[in-house]
């Protein structure tokens, strides 16, 4: 299901791929105030306090950046805090300057938009992050996640700091957690799935079908030819960092996805892996 917020009231929709509290966090590649890559094993073993927001030139975000930059200053060195939006680097740098913003990491999202996607914070009618704050733990563990429901509110700072309070002093084995199904590289002589698995496979997998056994396919409609595009983008971003390559046909506001494992010669488990993906990201 599609997340939403409100801009002043008005709803406005997620895109991307909410991870679930309790599963591995995402990788992301941001960039920093000298255009550098940053991903998240930058920080180590830390226990990582991601907060997001939507411009610096807003006086809610702006606060949210000085309150989390005073808290940073009270917490332990195994704590690190990240501040995530779409401003550009150079935006961000000029801000911390001014505001002496030196005790949390400023980062950007403007290059590659792989945090928005990635932990389903970008907001598709602005391509802005949406307030949040997210806390990872030393196991790269998402742990906690606030989401703010009205954008022009800021996020809840006692209740994400009571949590931290709680997941520093109650650390959860990483074999404890819930593990999202991602695609396993394949080499060439790897076994497709026999046909009666392929079809017990796609009884699960509703619209999609199997031609003949060495792919599967579905066929996504929408509304209007951005609506396809915004769909395209989405599905090559997310197979992009599975390693996956679908076959995309695109006619209008039209869109079939194809399906196989080109090193198997015909369909895995990586193939029905994607087809879920891809039906998560058009749900």
């Amino acid at each position: 299901m599609k997340k939403t917020i409100t801009f002043k009231g008005k709803p406005l929709l997620l895109q991307g791929r909410i991870p679930g509290e309790g599963s591995p966090a995402p990788d992301f590649k941001l960039t920093n105030q000298n255009l550098e890559d940053v991903d998240i094993s930058r920080y180590g073993n830390k226990t990582k306090i991601l907060t997001t927001f939507l411009s610096l030139d807003t006086p809610v975000c702006e606060m949210q950046v000085k309150e989390f930059n005073k808290k940073a200053s009270q917490l332990s060195e195994d704590v690190v805090i990240i501040a995530i939006s779409n401003d550009l680097p150079f935006a961000q740098k000029r801000f911390c300057q001014a505001h002496e913003i030196s005790q949390i990491e400023v980062l950007s999202d403007y290059r590659y938009g792989s945090f928005g996607f990635h932990y389903g914070l970008l907001i598709k009618e602005l391509n802005l992050l949406a307030r949040a704050v997210m806390i990872i733990d030393k196991d790269n563990i998402l742990r906690y996640s606030q989401i703010v429901a009205e954008a022009t509110q800021p996020p809840d700072y006692v209740a994400a700091l009571q949590r931290l309070d709680d997941i520093l002093k109650h650390p959860v084995p990483a074999a404890a957690t819930q593990r999202t199904p991602h695609c396993v590289p394949c080499q060439a002589g790897t076994p497709p799935l026999k046909e009666d698995e392929v079809r017990q496979r796609l009884a699960k997998q509703q619209g999609w079908a199997s031609p003949d056994a060495k792919r599967i396919e579905k066929i996504f409609k929408r509304k209007t030819f951005m609506g396809i595009k915004d769909l395209v983008d989405q599905i090559a971003m997310a197979c992009e960092e599975e390693g996956h390559h679908p076959t995309l046909t695109w006619t209008y506001h039209t869109l079939k996805v194809a399906l196989t494992t080109h090193a198997s010669g015909g369909l895995t488990d990586n193939d029905f892996i994607v087809a879920g993906i891809v039906d998560e990201l058009a749900a």
